[in-house]
């Protein structure tokens, strides 16, 4: 089922390795022209128009944008309690993580009378996107809005598809979670035209309550999404904050002999059930290994809900094993792939983990799997994708954080240091800042 890549015995370079690896992806630049007009028509004509979309792409056409309260208080009051539990505990624990990641001001001294400091101002509003499709993501009302919260912003909202099985409102899952984190602010809006809806506002049309409500626009949006969030994500950065141009999923394992086939099947299934496009790649330095895992995986995958969309997955050029000739060719293949998830199934398996340059998120040992950061583990779940975890990081803190530098010099500082303004504006041929510098003294000199 999985295509397999043999670098035994070879010693590719880094341009070799990433072209050798399996990888696949979405090409955004394919959809842009259908995408783009779609943000251009949100943008000229507001709620109207996303909703018009709505209508023509999900089948369906809420009465407002804006969700009611009493709808989402019950979605609360209709929640399966183990759900609701299982909810809480995942909220607890990613505030938990989230709260050690805030940042305070530093003062610095620079020379007397002269300070630079640095102070975290959190972005004013966020757009907050939720997807649905495949499967129903409260976790990830959790994992963005967890940290947002944690920082200190002050206005969010959750913007997630409406369902036409649900009277037009977002899945009451979503709802519900958003219940619990005390976000009251929820639009029933998808895809494209909800990131440009987040991107320009509008005016509500049709609310039962206030007809005239006002949409205010975001400053920043994140949370993952298809190929056409994606597409309209890139056309709307610059004019609102982009977290990052989410691709599809994926997860590595870096393994040995001392690994359980049976675990590493269901972790490779498990990132597979997501979607038809989901990379799971397993590098080993073991082929008994990989022969089991393959046996693994034909009984396994033959019980799984959704055999369709994970056979599709496994057995798509964006999945495979990798046989390697020894644990440090591993971790060069596994730095060179830059998962969105790795897991590190090895001996001394800490030891190994704190070997890795990039990654999303690294999980250690067989007792820390994906699905635990999927949910309960603390950690935040919003990664990134495609190899960018080689320069970009996961979701957190200080994605909704502002560092502002804040300079306060007093006259004889400044005096201080003048002659070398002067000199360095002069040597940049812009006179003009040096004359800024010597307009404060007495007759125009430093």
């Amino acid at each position: 089922m999985l295509a397999r890549t043999d670098l035994r015995g070879t010693a590719p370079t880094l341009a070799e390795l990433r072209r050798a690896l399996p990888r696949g992806g979405t090409d955004v630049n394919a959809v842009l022209d259908t995408v783009a007009p779609v943000v251009h028509a949100v943008s000229e004509q507001g709620a109207d128009a996303a909703l018009g979309f709505g209508e023509k792409f999900d089948g369906v056409r809420p009465t407002s944008v804006r969700v009611p309260a009493s709808v989402i208080a019950d979605a609360l009051d209709r929640l399966d309690p183990a759900v609701a539990d299982a909810l809480r505990e995942s909220i607890g624990r990613a505030r938990m993580v989230h709260a050690d990641q805030r940042r305070e001001t530093t003062r610095t001294q620079v020379v007397a009378g002269g300070v630079v400091s640095e102070k975290w101002i959190p972005v004013r509003r966020v757009g907050l996107y939720v997807p649905g499709g495949n499967a129903v993501y409260p976790s990830s009302v959790i994992m963005n809005v967890v940290p947002a919260q944690e920082a200190g912003v002050g206005s969010l909202v959750i913007a997630s598809p409406p369902q036409k099985e649900f009277g037009g409102w977002p899945h009451p899952t979503i709802l519900a979670a958003c219940a619990l984190l005390g976000v009251d602010e929820v639009w029933a809006v998808g895809g494209a035209q909800g990131v440009a809806l987040l991107t320009y506002g509008g005016i509500d049309t049709d609310a039962a309550d206030d007809p005239r409500s006002v949409l205010d626009p975001v400053d920043l949006i994140t949370g993952p999404g298809n190929i056409y969030v994606t597409a309209a994500k890139r056309l709307c950065r610059g004019v609102v904050g982009i977290d990052s141009e989410a691709g599809p999923t994926e997860i590595a394992i870096l393994a040995d002999d001392s690994a359980d086939p049976g675990i590493l099947a269901s972790d490779l299934i498990s990132q597979a059930e997501h979607d038809v496009l989901t990379a799971s790649v397993l590098v080993t330095d073991s082929a008994e290994l990989a022969d089991a895992v393959d046996e693994a995986l034909d009984a396994q995958v033959a019980a799984t809900k959704h055999r369709e969309r994970v056979t599709t997955a496994l057995s798509g050029k964006q999945s495979g094993i990798v046989l390697v000739d020894d644990l440090e060719a591993g971790l060069a293949v596994v730095d060179a792939y830059a998962a969105e998830h790795l897991e590190i199934q090895t001996r001394e398996a800490a030891a190994v983990a704190d070997r890795v340059h990039n990654a999303g998120a690294i999980f250690v040992g067989p007792y820390a799997p994906v699905s635990l950061g999927d949910y309960c583990a603390g950690s935040n779940h919003v990664l990134p994708t495609s190899g960018s975890a080689r320069f970009a990081s996961g979701l957190s803190v200080q994605t909704f954080l502002k560092g502002v530098h804040v300079i306060d010099y007093d006259e004889a500082a400044l005096r201080d240091v003048a002659d070398h303004v002067v000199t360095l504006a002069d040597a940049e041929d812009l006179p003009g800042h040096g004359d800024a510098i010597k307009q404060r003294f007495v007759g125009g000199q430093a």
